[in-house]
């Protein structure tokens, strides 16, 4: 077993009391079902049918139909004691509850939801097993299964047949299916774990076979196929459980059916306490997959690069040339209008509970650098099945010919302002990359006419961004051309090589923003008032990129000192969400946020001691 931690035993011997909603949760999943489990062997959170629909388990965000008990949960207890250890099945997404009582009775929960190769093909249903098995004496265990309807306005109704309940939440049915005495689980009384025990939680349809020794051969099937996956991965000498834990984590937010890639699996989780940035994060951002598939190519996960590529060419095709959104519906829909679910209270009580996203409505320019980026790879990796072919090229220009146009134009930059827009640096400086890389996509191609045009064009981008975001008076590039502010994304000039690291430029903007952003062990996005005020919370992933910057600059052992306490701060299930409260280290915002666990992939391949000293 991956030994994650000891959890607190503080309340052994008796019944926890309703916990605190809290990140330190672990997901499972299969890339089409996902749900987070909370230390005390909870599922506090799942949507159905898909990542983005609404939730059948809710009780992260504290539903309004919980005012008369715990709603929007499925909690498998221990009578007379409490969890004793939670952990990972080494290198899978099966994860393992260990239970103890006052008495010595011990039992065992493992949560997955099947992921296995059948009949040629991957099976993944939208679907959860969890297997309860006693390891000594005679354990007495509690099932309580509270689905809720209508966002959190309504406990679902439930119906008994002669092997399942079956729970209406308004827009869905689910059937669970089990050989455990269903009036026990129905009336939710305790009683004596005699043998093992299986439930089946998924849509609402028959159920053919035997669901103990299917829920047997499911979790073989997907425990093998999580470790075979992990297997193919490319990892660095240190730091290899947490990679591969990050690597597991950015899979379970693909929903592989269309390839999209989700920036987190939870929405409305705020930013900070007590504010109102909450906002709804189960959507393809193209920046954040971007950086999803940039990190774990950097592992050789080549399936699920290819798998993104295809949603992306769905979007050259969509977007004929012209405006492509910030982000999308992982089936490719492009309205995702904001509203408010008032029967949510919020994350401790902490609303507004958001659904849909208003940047979907933004302009934002560094997209179409993040669309080319990803898709030029196929021109050059052998590995693929599909290689990138000349009619592809000639579809991704009608993507740089929009980069080309957008390059100075305002917009909402990659922090998504609401209110205001900019001709922001970091928009421009992807708008480069993407003529850069269709250059150098046309020379692999032999193309040496379309070559010229596009490094023409890469030109032009590059002498107005030395020119317009270069603040002479200051001596650093501004976070936007002619302004004085700086931002975290000014130290991606040189990871993306627009200009080498030790370029004066850049070890000036370096310092500058290494002064004004550096919190602690922390770097802030920005310092400057926003929309909402101040930021009260350090983002994560910007924190990674100042520890990439500190290696390129040369400090290594500063680098690998920061990231090790960045390490500190992961969940018990070795994750991270998107921010941190500076003064007490508590993480906040949505959870697991892929920009984080982006950062702690890049910063281990390169911080990483060579393969080689072990020689």
């Amino acid at each position: 077993m991956n030994h994650i931690s000891q959890l607190d035993r503080a309340h052994h011997g008796r019944q926890p009391s309703i916990p605190a909603a809290t990140l330190d949760l672990a997901p499972i999943g299969n890339c089409a079902a996902t749900a987070l489990v909370d230390r005390h062997a909870r599922f506090v959170w799942a949507c159905c049918p898909r990542v983005d629909a609404e939730p059948v388990f809710s009780a992260l965000l504290d539903p309004a139909c919980s005012a008369a008990g715990e709603a929007g949960l499925w909690a498998v207890e221990i009578e007379d004691g409490d969890v004793e250890s939670q952990a990972y099945v080494r290198n899978t997404a099966v994860l393992r509850t260990v239970f103890a009582d006052r008495h010595g009775n011990r039992a065992e929960l493992l949560d997955f939801a099947p992921r296995l190769y059948n009949l040629n093909r991957i099976y993944r249903p939208w679907a959860f097993f969890r297997l309860v098995r006693p390891l000594s004496g005679t354990p007495r265990v509690r099932v309580r299964i509270r689905p809720t309807g209508g966002w959190g306005e309504l406990r679902a109704k439930s119906s008994t047949g002669s092997s399942h309940i079956r729970f209406d939440c308004c827009t869905v049915a689910m059937r669970l299916t089990t050989n455990a005495p269903l009036t026990y689980v129905r009336d939710e009384t305790a009683f004596r774990l005699e043998g093992p025990l299986a439930f089946h939680l998924g849509p609402d349809e028959p159920y053919p076979g035997d669901v103990l020794s299917d829920a047997e051969h499911m979790l073989r099937g997907t425990t093998a196929y999580w470790q075979g996956w992990v297997r193919t991965l490319t990892l660095p000498l240190e730091w290899q459980e947490a990679v591969i834990r990050a690597a597991i984590a950015l899979k379970l937010c693909a929903y592989e059916e269309t390839g999209a890639i989700v920036a987190a699996l939870t929405t409305s989780v705020p930013e900070a306490p007590g504010t109102e940035r909450n906002w709804d994060y189960r959507y393809c951002w193209i920046r954040d997959a971007y950086y999803v598939v940039r990190a774990l190519n950097r592992l050789g996960a080549a399936d699920m690069l290819e798998s993104y590529l295809v949603y992306l060419r769905n979007l050259v095709d969509l977007s004929r040339g012209g405006h492509v959104q910030p982000l999308y519906g992982v089936g490719l829909e492009a309205d995702l209008g904001e509203r408010l679910a008032p029967g949510m209270n919020g994350y401790r009580g902490m609303g507004p509970v958001r659904v849909g996203n208003q940047a979907h409505e933004h302009f934002q320019h560094d997209v179409y650098g993040q669309m080319i980026l990803p898709l030029v790879q196929s021109f050059f990796d052998a590995r693929f099945l599909r290689p990138g072919t000349i009619d592809d090229f000639h579809a991704l220009e009608a993507v740089g010919e929009r980069a080309y146009e957008m390059h100075d134009q305002p917009d909402a930059g990659l922090w998504e302002f609401r209110t205001r827009a900019r001709v922001h640096t970091y928009s421009a400086l992807m708008c480069w990359a993407a003529c850069d890389r269709l250059a150098n996509a046309a020379a692999a191609l032999d193309l040496e006419g379309r070559r010229l045009c596009w490094q023409g064009r890469a030109d032009t981008i590059r002498q107005a961004i030395e020119t317009r975001a270069w603040n002479e008076e200051r001596g650093h590039f501004a976070g936007s051309f002619g302004g004085e502010e700086v931002d975290a994304s000014l130290l991606q000039l040189f990871e993306l090589g627009f200009l080498p690291p030790e370029d004066p430029r850049c070890v000036a903007t370096f310092a500058e923003v290494e002064r004004q952003l550096r919190k602690g062990d922390n770097l802030y996005r920005y310092v400057e008032p926003d929309d909402f005020g101040e930021p009260e919370t350090a983002f994560n992933f910007c924190t990674f990129w100042y520890i990439e910057a500190l290696h390129l600059q040369g400090r290594t052992d500063e680098a690998r000192e920061l990231f090790e306490a960045m390490l500190a701060r992961r969940t018990h299930s070795g994750l991270l969400s998107e921010d941190v409260k500076v003064d007490s280290g508590e993480l906040w915002g949505n959870f697991p946020q892929t920009y984080s666990l982006v950062g702690l992939i890049t910063c281990a391949t390169l911080l990483s001691k060579p393969w080689t000293t072990i020689r």
